[in-house]
């Protein structure tokens, strides 16, 4: 087969046009990568070369677009990429280039959640952890950036009772408002022993009269 056309289309892309009729749209970039021009004869298995590149660098493109506004682990640009390009194998290559080229790294991402969910939000180790594997992070990795904020929980947990849960707790045999509390703590993560201890201290400490 042979290219009949080329010539430019719309900003930088091109039209190429083949002798069957069919129409294809390419970059510059691969225009030129290929050395395409009018009168080049072209077999199967070249085209077929050709249109992966262009795919290939036009889901490229795609995810760097992406990643301007937010960032992702390398499962989630997957998953985007393929709900876009229908084309798993491409996809798959593209996060790798991607992550070779350190612009997409699930360590550092993982850091990043992590500040976030527990610095921010006060999450507890389960919540946070959670909320950072629904992002596509690996369990491994998600320990590993919690692993930071070991001692930071426990300091969360009196923090969310002073300044969220404050209002219930003025009486200690006040079970069905204790009970409230220790139930919107397991929501943020926290596990029962460490919510019995710090509300046991909490109590305690209200207690204890200023010197």
């Amino acid at each position: 087969m042979k290219f009949t056309s080329v010539k430019p289309y719309k900003g930088s892309t091109y039209e190429a046009v083949l002798d069957d009729e069919r129409r294809i749209y390419l970059h510059i970039d691969i225009i030129t990568d290929f050395g395409i021009h009018s009168g080049m004869e072209c077999d199967r298995a070249q085209l077929k070369k050709i249109i992966y590149a262009s795919n290939f660098r036009r889901a490229y493109q795609f995810a760097l677009h992406c990643l301007d506004y937010r960032d992702y682990s390398a499962k989630e640009m997957t998953r985007k990429l393929t709900d876009t390009y229908k084309n798993p194998d491409l996809c798959s290559a593209v996060v790798r280039k991607l992550v070779d080229n350190s612009i997409i790294d699930d360590a550092r991402f993982a850091e990043k959640l992590a500040r976030k969910f527990v610095e921010s939000r006060k999450f507890g180790y389960r919540r946070a952890k959670r909320e950072i594997i629904m992002k596509g992070i690996d369990e491994f990795t998600a320990d590993d950036a919690l692993a930071a904020y070991d001692s930071a929980f426990a300091d969360n947990l009196m923090l969310l009772l002073e300044s969220k849960h404050s209002r219930l707790l003025t009486d200690s045999s006040d079970k069905k408002s204790v009970e409230k509390v220790k139930c919107a703590l397991v929501r943020y993560g926290y596990g029962f022993d460490e919510i019995n201890q710090a509300i046991r201290l909490f109590f305690e400490n209200a207690d204890t009269p200023e010197e």
